[in-house]
């Protein structure tokens, strides 16, 4: 098992409580939820697992990202905040996913997904994360959408048109999402927008540990 961690690094962000009776050595669960979120398909995680002797489905590997209720840390205090927003498909209906990254440290500190992108939603998006977050003093940067501006300004909060500099923190962030998800096309198949999100959720776990 000492091979493992050339391929896993740290692993402590994985909670693995929900583990009763499972047949797979948790050292092996951690290397195939980490390898999933941050580079493989479930049929090469399959594949890897594998070559250490553990024959699993891929939907037991799936099962095991979403048992694990993978959610991004609270209690961040950044000084800026880079908001926005992007497409994510799932089967053939169009979803809005926004996110909030904290440019400094490149963490994803809050994400979520939505049918349609509105100003009451985006509000809702800025109450959930200041929910979680110390951001009433920050800056938030945004580029020139009307409806995060005008959601910002009712929230009482902050921000910057910034078309470049650190609003890019987001942008980066939509690149590695859209990397991944284009192992799926750029879209999440036969999935339910509540299994999509969940991912998306455990995704940002993975990128912030991994940062």
């Amino acid at each position: 098992m000492a091979e493992i961690a050339r391929f896993s690094g740290s692993s402590g962000w994985i909670d693995l409580d929900f583990v009763e009776r499972e047949r797979t050595p948790r050292q092996l669960m951690e290397l195939g939820i980490r390898l999933h979120l941050s580079e493989l398909l479930l049929s090469n995680t399959v594949r890897e697992l594998d070559k250490f002797g553990v024959h699993r489905s891929r939907k037991a590997v799936h099962d095991w990202i979403h048992k694990c209720d993978l959610l991004p840390a609270t209690d961040a205090s950044p000084n800026h905040v880079a908001l926005d927003e992007t497409v994510i498909r799932i089967d053939n209906q169009q979803y809005w996913l926004y996110a909030a990254v904290a440019p400094k440290s490149n963490e994803l500190l809050h994400i979520r997904l939505f049918s349609t992108t509105t100003t009451a939603l985006t509000e809702l998006f800025l109450q959930e994360l200041t929910e979680k977050h110390d951001v009433e003093n920050a800056v938030f940067l945004v580029d020139g959408a009307k409806h995060l501006q005008t959601a910002l300004r009712r929230s009482g909060l902050r921000f910057r048109y910034e078309k470049h500099g650190n609003r890019n923190a987001a942008e980066r962030v939509f690149r590695e999402i859209k990397r991944r998800t284009s192992s799926f096309s750029n879209c999440f198949s036969h999935t339910k927008p509540s299994t999509a999100e969940s991912w998306l959720q455990a995704f940002a776990v993975c990128h912030n540990a991994t940062n």
